[in-house]
């Protein structure tokens, strides 16, 4: 089951880019090995003659409307085969790709409002249209409801001796917009800022930022964000701007991150976050985009250059401690030289006085 899933969520990857561009690639298309034999397919948007040049679908309709459209599943291999379709609600990975729930993980929500066919059997090197319709419930929330649709082929595995069904699928986007209040809002969470300090002294850190941009309102958005630092009371300021998330789903979340290089150890840095909403694609949204701020403070301790100073404390000290104790041990000799010198001069008087006399009277030398 572990591979099941995971050959499911790498096949299911192909889905058509979150963002639309001016010109994209081929549709995606898929490719296993059934025994011998090799099987290729493509999914897309169709109209009733064939793949009609889109890549996803989006459609803005009312709470219990029903749209009819259509897909087209290609067999570009030399043998017949045989694929199942599914919808499922959609969601975008850590790095902004779309993609659509795996087969054991139930859709609560656009993924269920498709009714198609369970299968459909395509021949080799064959273009085979299915309809299929999209309800809306009565009761459907204002807003973007994002869904993938998808041909796909089990095929069978092994995974530690066990037999399993491995599912490989290929699909397309579905947006869905019900009309209704549009509310455009963006959050920034989950804010970290770490200074990394250089062990050289002489030499700055660095400071990286990481936040999540959360999709708090009913429509898909894109984000611009500006992050600014200052330290000093704000005498020392610098700023940068983040790369554009190019789109956001509702109730979903992605992480961006900013570095600033050469950032000296000041104190507690300040971090200002202000990301902006934006539009995707040719989305029009009919109400005001506010762009939303954060702070957070950070310790930028100058470690290193802390280590520095206790080292020179250390140095100064130590001479200043061995130049105290040399003069200690002069003065000392010096005293110790002056003692000898009073006690042999000491020692040497007596005998200097006892070699004079004083002359008697009857002396023989009067």
């Amino acid at each position: 089951m572990r591979r099941l899933l995971a050959v499911a969520a790498a096949a299911v990857a192909a889905l058509a880019p979150a963002v639309p561009a001016a010109a994209g690639p081929a549709p995606a298309s898929g490719l296993v090995r059934d025994g011998e034999e090799t099987i290729t397919w493509s999914v897309t948007p169709a109209d009733a003659d064939g793949p009609d040049g889109r890549r996803w679908v989006d459609l803005t309709v009312d709470p219990g409307q029903t749209v009819e459209d259509h897909l087209a599943v290609t067999n570009f291999g030399k043998t017949p085969a045989t694929f199942a379709l599914k919808s499922a609600d959609g969601y975008l990975t850590a790095n902004g790709r779309f993609n659509m729930l795996p087969s054991d993980r139930e859709s609560r929500d656009a993924g269920t409002w498709f009714t198609i066919q369970e299968t459909v059997d395509v021949g080799p090197e064959e273009t085979v249209v299915v309809p299929y319709t999209i309800t809306i419930p009565e009761n459907a929330t204002p807003g973007d409801h994002p869904a993938g649709i998808a041909a796909s082929i089990t095929t069978a595995g092994s995974d530690e001796g066990t037999s399993v069904g491995v599912e490989s699928r290929v699909g397309f986007r579905v947006t869905t917009r019900v009309t209704g209040e549009v509310q455009p809002v963006l959050a920034v969470e989950n804010v970290k800022a770490s200074y990394a300090p250089s062990w050289n002294p002489f030499a700055a850190g660095d400071l990286t930022v990481s936040y999540d941009v959360a999709n708090d309102g009913n429509v898909r958005l894109g984000a611009e964000g500006q992050v600014a630092t200052s330290a000093l009371f704000g005498a020392v300021v610098d700023g940068v701007t983040a790369e554009p998330l190019g789109e956001v789903l509702p109730g979903g979340s992605l992480r961006s991150e900013v570095g600033f290089d050469d950032v000296w150890p000041l104190g507690p840095v300040s971090t200002t976050i202000t990301v902006t909403p934006t539009t995707v694609a040719d989305d029009v949204v009919d109400a005001p985009l506010q762009p939303v701020t954060v702070t957070v403070t950070t310790w930028a301790v100058p470690w290193p250059q802390l280590l520095l100073v206790a080292i020179v404390v250390v140095l100064v000290i130590g001479i200043r401690d061995d130049r105290r104790r040399r003069r200690q041990r002069l003065e000392a000799m010096l005293a110790k030289a002056r003692d000898e010198g009073r006690q042999q001069a000491a020692a040497t008087e007596p005998a200097a006085s006892g070699t004079g006399g004083t002359r008697t009277p009857g002396d023989p030398q009067d």
